[in-house]
């Protein structure tokens, strides 16, 4: 399902706008900085789906530009059988963000989609958007170009954020293989939430606010779904599940328009709060990010916070675009993976059998897993809630605050040095940083994880029935 949310910049005690969410999935979840990449002319992209996803098609390929976007995204390894590695999203080296989120078709589109579809999935679009993209405005026009051009490969409808500095757009990619698709525009004054993503009422033509294809209300009228007596066109009654606002959206929304009006408006903590809260937040996020959509002096010092989990449980640490790697203990491990516990790390059947060979590092999978240990974190907090969730949250929210007071001046000083003409050095200070919190978080939740496991096996309290235990959630 995923969860996004946008926060305007007027609603701001920062003055610039925010995206944050997270992704939904079962799988294994991991960091990945994606160099800009040169690519050889008449270069080509594998996309779409296979025969064995959950609504099948065909994979296809499209071609790749000459260059692609350095960016930071986090990557998995399984969805409704759609081809692995997939990507919610990230952000890239100009600015642009990204957040994938579930956006359920009617009904008679999803029947409609043929079995032989094809075109980018949903995390090409999320790929190829922060490979590509300069402004949200120019993501949005990729995707609608790439869908008239080659098509969409859908599991029944999804949908995407994709926010700059300047504003946002949500997009809804609808099944039936018909071309649809519709973008709304949020400005400074916005606060969005989606889960699922969500577009109401349009007009009856493409207007600044409002972009979509020049057949989208003509295919409506021709299969009977819409007529002009039936006055506003709406978007989710007619193309989509008809379910409009879930409860857990609506809550959200409300919540942050009533901090937004608070004199301090919202502040990195609120935002926070957005996705670490226990109404929403649980063991389906696979991962927290939290982007400050900002203009900085330098690409470098884009920032991109990062929680392995999700962040009911887990701190979110500032990544940045300059960092020349990500630690070990944050990459793929064999944890979760798809695949992994039918491989090896063993070569002897190399040959005879590739798919044997474990696709995880050796090096890599010596480090600590960073989503295992806090996944573990989560479900010994979530077996006595009452007692410890708002304890190990006001110790991950610290945590935060000390980390965001820290940043204005790493900021800075990786300024001065790219300014000097050393940005090898800026970099240097940048990995630095990210990479001692990353790992220092990591062995403070090692003996939370231990102390807890304690106490529960000394109270009698540790759960060893599969009725698993969690707070309760609105969605």
């Amino acid at each position: 399902m995923s969860y996004g949310i946008y926060i305007g910049k007027n609603h701001a005690a920062s003055g610039h706008a925010w995206l944050a969410g997270y992704g939904d999935e079962p799988s294994s979840h991991w960091l990945e900085l994606v160099p800009r990449t040169s690519h050889a002319p008449g270069s080509t992209i594998v996309v779409g789906v296979t025969p064995q996803a959950a609504m099948p098609g065909e994979l296809s390929e499209i071609p790749q530009l000459s260059e692609t976007a350095r960016h930071l995204r986090v990557s998995y390894s399984h969805y409704l059988g759609l081809p692995a590695p997939l990507t919610n999203g990230g952000l890239n080296e100009h600015g642009v963000a990204v957040r994938d989120i579930w956006s359920g078709s009617r009904a008679e589109l999803i029947a409609m989609t043929p079995t032989s579809q094809k075109g980018p999935n949903y995390s090409d679009l999320s790929r190829i958007v922060l490979e590509r993209a300069h402004t949200a405005r120019e993501g949005v026009e990729i995707i609608a170009a790439l869908i008239g051009e080659y098509g969409y490969s859908c599991y029944g409808g999804n949908s995407h954020i994709i926010a700059d500095p300047d504003e946002a757009w949500v997009v809804i990619e609808f099944s039936g293989g018909l071309g649809l698709w519709a973008a709304e525009r949020l400005g400074p004054d916005s606060i969005r939430a989606s889960r699922p993503g969500y577009i109401g009422v349009i007009p009856s033509e493409p207007t600044e606010d409002f972009l979509f294809p020049e057949h989208f209300i003509r295919t409506a009228v021709d299969l009977g779904w819409y007529g002009p007596a039936q006055g506003a066109f709406d978007v989710n009654a007619i193309f989509g599940d008809g379910k409009h606002q879930w409860a857990g959206r609506s809550w959200i929304e409300q919540e942050m328009q009533r901090r937004a009006a608070r004199p301090e408006k919202i502040g990195f903590a609120d935002v926070v709060w957005s996705i670490a809260t226990e109404k929403l937040t649980g063991d389906t996020a696979g991962y927290g990010q939290v982007v400050p959509l900002v203009h900085p002096a330098f690409n470098e010092m884009r920032v991109m916070w990062h929680a392995p989990v999700g962040p009911v449980v887990a701190p979110l640490v500032p990544i940045f675009m300059g960092m020349t790697g990500v630690p070990g203990e944050y990459g793929m491990h064999r944890y979760l993976t798809e695949g992994e516990a039918a491989r090896f790390q063993d070569m002897r059947k190399a040959i005879q059998r590739p798919d044997a060979v474990s696709h995880v590092p050796q090096g890599v999978e010596i480090t600590r897993s960073a989503a295992q240990i806090f996944k573990q974190l989560m479900h010994a907090v979530f077996q006595d809630a009452e007692a410890t969730l708002s304890m190990v949250g006001e110790q991950w929210r610290a945590y935060e605050s000390a980390l965001a007071a820290e940043l204005p001046a790493v900021l800075r000083s990786a300024e001065i040095l790219i300014s000097a003409n050393e940005p090898k050095l800026a970099n240097r200070l940048l990995t630095d940083f990210s990479i001692t919190r990353l790992r220092s978080s990591l062995s403070l939740a090692e003996p939370m994880l231990r102390a807890l496991e304690a106490r529960l096996t000394l109270l009698g309290r540790l759960n060893l029935t599969t009725a698993h235990r969690a707070p309760e959630q609105i969605w």
